[in-house]
């Protein structure tokens, strides 16, 4: 028996109808904002990642689905979005003419990550990346976006937003000096991964989960401590209009983002219901990326969140039921099959969920089927109602049971659905 490829999985019943949910209120509400769909491809050039997301970041340097292509070109699965869209936006020129660009994205990434749960090598976000200014107003209605998505994909009170400002070009640099005095003189006490980074990325550094550098950390100088009068000025005013969207918030001093390029405003939506996976989703503002992959100095900010993450939530909060049809259509053959068929045509074309015995075997069989089926109403087709031109309607819920013409079937079935 053939197996699927580990830390990759199927998808199915109950889990892709909560799926199919959590999507349908994801692209309500990103069209509800404004947002346009961008289809983005799953390979990309390995340097766009090297230089979108940073060579010594650990998505990049351990647990990237990279290789070489027939001709030599150095190739990679997407690990992430936002990479893939600032270079298309480049590419396509999308700053011409200059205006206010908000595009939304969903679909598979790729990390050759040890597999654990709640962590998959083929994982799903959705993500929304906005070009174009770097007014606070934007920042916290993207961030209001992420709270709303959680609302309306019924995990709300299962989420909490947390927010932090980690500065600009002109305040970071004197603060990242101090954090580096300080880390290293503790540097001892700090695991293999962060004393790699004290050189490299010191500021991921604030958002190690081992223990021993919580420690560390907990005494480290922070940047909100540090900001310019501009920066400042930036943050109060994206917390005024999160308080105007009637966004709840915590500031989070120690969130940080390891890439120059990010600036300002970082968020995250955290959960404590996923153990250890306790992220949901987060974003930032990196007015510095559209330059460093080749564009003109625009600012950008943006988020991605996990889709699974969203799909665990929502299945802990309630059991998600695949979707019923709304009829069941019982027919006979060489009796009343084509009638069936047409019956069948005819709800479909109002939307009307509807399914039928093909093997149109023995009646018993068949209302069983039609029980089992979850449908609202069945609809049996035999040859003493089709003399009359009509059809034997019965109410699954009710048990009550009428005969209706054929020809007004399907208005008098879109009525009882409301």
């Amino acid at each position: 028996m053939y197996r699927k490829v580990k830390g990759f999985r199927d998808i199915f019943g109950s889990e892709a109808a909560a799926w199919e949910r959590v999507e349908r209120a994801f692209r309500d509400t990103f069209h509800t904002f404004s947002f346009s769909e961008f289809v983005l491809p799953v390979l990309e050039r390995t340097e766009v990642f090297n230089r979108g997301i940073g060579s010594t970041t650990d998505i990049v340097e351990k647990e990237m689905f990279a290789f070489e292509d027939r001709d030599g070109t150095q190739v990679a699965l997407r690990p992430e979005g936002t990479a893939s869209i600032v270079r298309a936006y480049v590419e396509n020129k999308l700053f011409n003419p200059p205006e206010v660009k908000k595009y939304f994205y969903m679909g598979p990434m790729f990390r050759r990550e040890r597999p654990q749960k709640g962590r998959f090598r083929q994982f799903f976000q959705a993500g929304v990346e906005v070009f174009g200014t770097s007014a606070p107003a934007l920042d916290a209605e993207v961030i209001h976006l992420l709270d709303t998505l959680a609302v309306n994909a019924g995990i709300g009170d299962m989420v909490t937003m947390e927010i932090n400002s980690i500065g600009c070009p002109a305040c970071r640099p004197g603060y990242q000096e101090k954090l580096l005095n300080y880390l290293r003189e503790h540097s001892s006490e700090l695991c293999e991964d962060c004393v790699r980074r004290l050189d490299r990325n010191p500021m991921r550094i604030l958002d190690c989960k081992n223990e021993k550098c919580k420690g560390v950390t907990s005494e480290a100088p922070v940047m909100l401590d540090h900001l310019c009068g501009d920066c400042v000025e930036h943050f109060d005013n994206v917390k005024e209009y999160l308080d105007d969207f009637g966004v709840e918030y915590s500031v989070n001093k120690m969130m940080v983002r390891g890439l120059d390029y990010y600036v300002r405003t970082a968020f995250e939506m955290v959960t404590t219901s996923l153990g250890s996976q306790n992220a949901v989703g987060a974003g930032g503002r990196y007015d510095g990326l559209v330059k460093l992959l080749g564009g003109p100095e625009i600012p950008g900010i943006g988020f991605a969140l996990g889709i699974d993450r969203f799909v665990s939530l929502l299945m802990l909060k309630e059991e998600v039921e695949e979707q019923k049809a709304d009829v069941f259509v019982i027919a006979f053959k060489d009796v009343s099959d084509r009638k069936a068929v047409q019956l069948l045509r005819w709800f479909r074309e109002k939307g009307i969920k509807t399914l039928m015995d093909y093997d149109m075997r023995a009646m018993k069989k068949q209302m069983k089927k039609a029980d089992q089926s979850g449908a609202r109403f069945t609809l049996i087709l035999g040859e003493d109602e089709l003399e009359k031109g009509e059809v034997s309607v019965k109410d699954m819920h009710s048990g009550g049971q009428e005969l209706v013409q054929i020809d007004k079937i399907t208005d008098y079935i879109s009525d009882k659905l409301g």
